[in-house]
């Protein structure tokens, strides 16, 4: 990794739960996982079945440091957390930030709910790394090191979620993970978190044809999503956070008709790397 080095790569892409099988092989099955580097800054953005992989690269390739951040606590972000293995790893410094919490729930406190009998048989003590927790609100400029600059907010999805702008070296990456839509209005906090940003990864479960089946679920479409960036003058748009339904065939259909409204967009593919 070079010092101007900024990149964003896809371990899992899949929304609600993991796919396995030949319908999937082509796009991937796994949940929620991104990978961004800044220069040897390595940063995490959730923990779904995809981190599993990503963690394997990153204890092979002696990863010693690393920032974990959460959009939210639903499974399809956070099942692959006890299966990382940097947190395995006694050298390794593993800091974790989330703030879409209710009811005061903490970052320490999410990742022991989870890891707690009946539900999981061993609990954080289990890790060996040096884990730390950190807890922000949606809103706030996180600085995790100094030439990195993370903007956040509020997402429209049950329980709360956080979307993310990751500035540096004068280039930006959006990551908007999962987020409900108003039919006739526009979400004016995510159009200023993407304004100007040269990728902007946005929740396009399903189509608009197939949004009025799944109102309430908390997610949005990739025609709204191609809106969006109009709106914002943004660059590249990746749609993600497939719908389990959506296998490949229909996927690369997908994908040209985004194309079409939006030349240049793509649909987000496990191990497909963008630089900005």
């Amino acid at each position: 990794m070079t010092e101007n080095e900024f990149y964003v790569r896809f371990w899992g892409v899949r929304g609600s739960l993991p796919c396995p099988g030949t319908g999937y092989s082509e796009v991937g099955g796994n949940t929620p996982c991104l990978e961004i580097v800044c220069g040897g800054h390595v940063m995490v953005f959730d923990a779904g079945s995809g981190i599993v992989g990503l963690g394997h690269r990153l204890r092979d390739a002696a990863c010693d440091a690393l920032d974990l951040f959460f959009t939210h606590c639903h499974y399809d972000h956070i099942c692959g957390l006890p299966f990382f293995s940097p947190l395995y790893c006694s050298a390794t410094q593993v800091k974790m930030w989330s703030g879409h919490h209710l009811d005061g729930m903490t970052t320490e406190g999410m990742v022991r709910q989870f890891m707690a009998a009946p539900f999981f048989p061993v609990g954080p003590e289990a890790f060996c790394a040096d884990v730390g927790y950190q807890d922000f609100k949606p809103g706030d400029n996180l600085k995790p090191n100094g030439a990195v600059s993370i903007q956040t907010t509020a997402l429209n999805h049950p329980n709360g979620c956080v979307g993310y702008r990751i500035e540096y070296g004068g280039k930006a990456i959006c990551y908007i993970s999962d987020t409900e839509h108003e039919d006739g209005k526009t979400d004016r906090a995510i159009c200023d978190l993407i304004a100007g940003a040269d990728i902007v990864i946005y929740d396009s479960a399903y189509t608009m044809e197939e949004f009025e089946n799944y109102r309430g679920f908390g997610h949005s479409t990739w025609q709204e999503g191609a809106r969006l960036c109009d709106l914002a003058g943004a660059g590249q748009y990746v749609a993600f956070h497939h719908c389990p339904s959506h296998q490949d065939a229909f996927m690369s259909d997908l994908e040209e008709r985004i194309a079409a409204v939006r030349p240049g967009s793509l649909i987000a593919r496990e191990g497909l790397t963008l630089h900005p």
